[in-house]
């Protein structure tokens, strides 16, 4: 993420578009092309780290720097909730569970 956003001058909410057209790009080639679902998962899980990264730089730097200025506790604070958001809800609603298929007998 720091390569393309520093390094190549595209800046932090650019980088971060392009991480995720690129994880965009991914599911396209399991859902549509149907490639092998553990070779696309592995894939996806490691462009979630660049993406993260440009998103929280493009959240805490100052304008300055091409960010929003909110600094890194502020976007911390953002990151945390927005997590245990998705924790609660996936615990209250079990929309993440699998049916056990039926025992047979």
């Amino acid at each position: 993420g720091d390569l393309i956003s520093e390094t190549l001058n595209m800046g932090y909410g650019p980088t971060a578009l392009v991480f995720a057209a690129m994880i965009g790009a991914v599911a396209f080639l399991h859902y549509g092309l149907r490639v092998n679902a553990i070779f696309t998962f592995w894939l996806a899980y490691i462009l979630t780290r660049p993406l993260g990264a440009s998103i929280g730089d493009y959240m805490a730097k100052p304008g300055i720097a091409g960010g929003l200025g909110w600094g890194t506790i502020t976007t911390s604070l953002i990151f945390l909730a927005a997590i245990l958001s998705f924790v609660v809800f996936l615990t209250v609603t079990r929309t993440d569970r699998i049916p056990q298929a039926a025992s047979q007998a």
